[in-house]
This record gives C-alpha cells, sequence and structure tokens, in this order.
C-alpha cells in the first residue's frame, strides 16, 4: 500500500520534485557567487586605485586627502573600503582633518568598476582637528552642510584664538541620514550634550544634558557668505535669555536683548570687536536688581587677570531706575565706564530722594595695589527724605546743602584717603577733620568686601557718627 503511494507520488510529481533538487544546486552556486563576490575585492590593490577614490570624494564631498597610511577592503559587517590615518585639507585657512579611519561604502558593482566609482555613504571615525575662531565658520559649513550621506563619529574640535585654547569640543556624533538624521551629541566643558539641527541649519536646538541649560538659535533665511543672523534663546534653570545678533568673523551685534531671573532682570544691546583687538560696548538698563549678588563680586580675583585687562577695550552705559516699592538705597544710577589698556574712566550719577551724587575718576588695574580716585559732589535737595532712607530723624528744615570731596580708595587693603571735603556754607576740612572721616569710613563702611560700603546700615553707623 505504501508502495503504491510514492509511485503515485512519483508519477504525478516528478517533474515538481525534479525541479526543487534542481534549485539546491541553483542557490549553492548562487551563495558561492556571492561570497566570491565580497572576499575578491579583499585581494585588490586599492593603492592603485586611490586617485579615482580622491577625485570621487572631492568632488561629491569636498574632501580632498592629503595623505593617508593604509588602504584596505572590509567584507563584514558591510562591503567597505577602510583608510587609516588619513589627513584630509578643508580649505586652506584650515588646519587638515586628522581622521583615524576613513570608511567609504561604495555602491554595489562600482567594487569592480572603478570607471563608474560611486558611494552610499561614508563614516569618518575618531577625528581631530585644530582651528582658528575664525575658520570655525567655514569648517561647518565644509563638515556639515552635505547633501551626501555621511557620518561623523568620535570628532573632537579645539578652538584656538593666537595659538591659546578658546574651547574644546569633544566626542561629537552626527549623521545627516537614518534615525539620527541631523542630531549631533558630544561634551563641551566635561558635559554632555545633545543638538538637534532644523530647516536645513536654519535651527539648532541645544541642551547641555544635567546642567538644566537648553538653547535654541533660529537663523535668519536671508544670510550671506560674510554676514550670520538670527535669534538665540537660553534658559539655565529658571533664568532666561533672549537676543537678536549679527556675526561675522570680525564682529558680533547684539539687539533686543533681554534676561529675565529671580535676582536679576535687564535689557541690553551692544557689539563685540574681535579683530584686530578685542573691543566691547555694551549699553544695559537695569530693571530689578538683588543687591546681594553685588557683594558676592570678588574684585581681588578679577585684579588678578592683569593680562587680560590689559587687552580689553570696553566701553559701558548701565542705567537703572528702582521700582516704587524697593527698598534699595539707590533710585536711579547712570554710569560710564571706559577701559582701555588696563585703565579705567568712570563717570557716575545717582539719586537718592531727590537727592543727587555725581562722581567721577579712574582706576589702574595693572598696578599692584590699584587705587580708585574719586572726585565727587553731592546735592542734598530734601535733607529730610534723605535721613528718612536711613530711619534717621532730622529736625534741621535746611535744605540745598552741597558737598565736595576728593580721594582715593585701596580696594585690596581696605584704606580710603580723602585730600578734601568742603560744602557750599564755606566748610572745609582741616587735617585732623579727614583722619577723622577717614578712620569712621574705614572702620563703619570699610570693614568688609568693597561693595559692602552702600549697606543702609553700615550708612546709617557712618552717619550718626560724623553728625
Amino acid at each position: 500500500m505504501l508502495n503504491k503511494f510514492f509511485k503515485i507520488i512519483h508519477n504525478k510529481y516528478s517533474k515538481l520534485f525534479g525541479f526543487i533538487f534542481f534549485l539546491r544546486y541553483l542557490i549553492t552556486i548562487f551563495f558561492i557567487s556571492i561570497v566570491l563576490f565580497l572576499v575578491i575585492p579583499n585581494f585588490f590593490n586599492f593603492d592603485k586605485r586611490i586617485e579615482t577614490i580622491k577625485g570621487h570624494l572631492s568632488n561629491s564631498y569636498k574632501l580632498d586627502i592629503y595623505e593617508y597610511e593604509q588602504i584596505k577592503f572590509n567584507t563584514f559587517p558591510q562591503p567597505n573600503i577602510e583608510i587609516k590615518n588619513v589627513l584630509i585639507n578643508l580649505d586652506t585657512d584650515t588646519e587638515k582633518l586628522n581622521v583615524g579611519r576613513l570608511k567609504l561604502f561604495p555602491k554595489i558593482f562600482s567594487i569592480y568598476n572603478f570607471d563608474n566609482f560611486k558611494l552610499n555613504k561614508i563614516v569618518v571615525e575618531d577625528s581631530k582637528i585644530l582651528l582658528k575662531a575664525s575658520s570655525f565658520k567655514t569648517f561647518i559649513k565644509k563638515i556639515f552642510n552635505k547633501k551626501n550621506k555621511q557620518s561623523f563619529n568620535n570628532l573632537n574640535v579645539k578652538i584656538i584664538e593666537k595659538n591659546k585654547p578658546v574651547i574644546s569640543i569633544e566626542n561629537i556624533d552626527f549623521s545627516n541620514h537614518g534615525y539620527k538624521m541631523n542630531l549631533v551629541t558630544g561634551s563641551v566643558f566635561g558635559k554632555k550634550f545633545n543638538a538637534e539641527i532644523k530647516n536645513n541649519f536654519k535651527k539648532i536646538n541645544f541642551k547641555l544634558l544635567k546642567s538644566g541649560f537648553t538653547a535654541e538659535v533660529d537663523l535668519s533665511s536671508k544670510q550671506n557668505l560674510d554676514l550670520i543672523s538670527g535669534v538665540f534663546k537660553s534658559k539655565i534653570l529658571n533664568t532666561n535669555l533672549k537676543l537678536n545678533f549679527d556675526y561675522d568673523t570680525k564682529q558680533l551685534n547684539i539687539y533686543n536683548s533681554y534676561f529675565r531671573s529671580k535676582n536679576l532682570s535687564f535689557a541690553n544691546e551692544g557689539s563685540i570687536i574681535f579683530y584686530p583687538f578685542l573691543d566691547i560696548t555694551v549699553k544695559l538698563l537695569i530693571e530689578d536688581i538683588n543687591t546681594y549678588l553685588i557683594k558676592d563680586i570678588d574684585l581681588k580675583n578679577l585684579f588678578k587677570s592683569k593680562n587680560f585687562l590689559k587687552k580689553l577695550n570696553m566701553k559701558n552705559e548701565i542705567n537703572y531706575k528702582s521700582k516704587k516699592f524697593k527698598n534699595h538705597l539707590i533710585d536711579e544710577l547712570d554710569l560710564r565706564i571706559e577701559l582701555a589698556y588696563g585703565r579705567m574712566n568712570y563717570i557716575k550719577k545717582l539719586s537718592i530722594f531727590n537727592n543727587s551724587l555725581n562722581c567721577f575718576g579712574n582706576i589702574n588695574f595693572l598696578e599692584d595695589y590699584p587705587l580708585l580716585f574719586f572726585d565727587c559732589s553731592m546735592m542734598l535737595s530734601d535733607k529730610k527724605q534723605f535721613f528718612k532712607k536711613f530711619s534717621i530723624k532730622e529736625t534741621k528744615k535746611k535744605s540745598n546743602s552741597k558737598f565736595y570731596f576728593t580721594g582715593n580708595l585701596n580696594i585690596l587693603n581696605n584704606k580710603i584717603n580723602f585730600k578734601s571735603i568742603t560744602n557750599n556754607e564755606n566748610y572745609k576740612a582741616s587735617k585732623e577733620d579727614l583722619k577723622y572721616f577717614k578712620s569712621n569710613f574705614e572702620n563703619l563702611l570699610f570693614d568688609g568686601s568693597f561693595f559692602e560700603i552702600f549697606s543702609l546700615k553700615k550708612i546709617k553707623k557712618f552717619i550718626l557718627e560724623i553728625s
């Protein structure tokens, strides 16, 4: 019975089974052919084909191979041509890109047909470059703004200015295709970051991980080769910053800017000129400030940065108007500062309940013990309101008293020297009076940091002592 069954199957389906058994030979031949197709290139001498590869990289990826150490073919995990220790020339104004491994993934038939050599994608691994700050923009365009598929794994960029390091961006990973398309990861200042690029590099969202810092750059659609403009927004914990900017290789202009935090709010505009010298111009309008921020400023560390201060040129205009419900010492402030070659000149005007204090002077930060020289006048138009500010009773109704005082402050040693003190009532301080004012000022006002001079409690003690 069983034999009869097999006989029937053999008579009816012999051709089908014969075709299936024939297919196994075809599959074997096909498999062997594929293996040979992928393995044979391992024996090619790709050094002889390097000029073709160089030409394609230059034309399609704008990458010019300057020199390399070794080139070989890898079958697994995906057929690719690997070039080791490559120097790539990006532009005449930038350093060469030093690449540990450059992997080229050719179209399948390009492996054998170098007359029509084409690539699916390239992967740049373990690369580094040293850049001048002025070349960073060119580098970004050369590397990231490509239409052909490419990826960077572990790219390290160090930016320098006058042979001194400015910033290092490490372990950068980037791909312009796939599920991680236009997502840049890496680390800066020892912190990992993510940056998402949108709208053909017109919008960048940046996040510094585990720091609470995020930023967004929205570039203007009207860009040219020399100018980058747009809007910058950032958030650090509960602090917000927004500004418009125009930037070229020589200057950064900032406008429509505002800063908001719990302890400080201000609007500002200004410019930073990078070449030929660093020159900063800032106009600052302070809307609200916690005075404890000022007290925490460490001037001693500032004075240690003499080399930096020597190179810095700055013009600042700072304005402030206190809100009515704020119990601040200063109602209004207009401060103008000019700094050049380590020497600062200043003009200060402030108001306390319709009573004004005007000062001008200078300080040389390059000296071992910098002296802040001052020449001031103070008009008490309303003594009653002035003393009320310090919770001091004033019974005299006389007003319009004007005082003049000159001298200098030794900020590091907490010392003051009065050169002269006079008023509009023919009072002129004697030497003994000047010593008296000096002693009380240093003991009552200048017994801490410089900015503690503006403490309401300390000023009250000083007024009561000399009254």
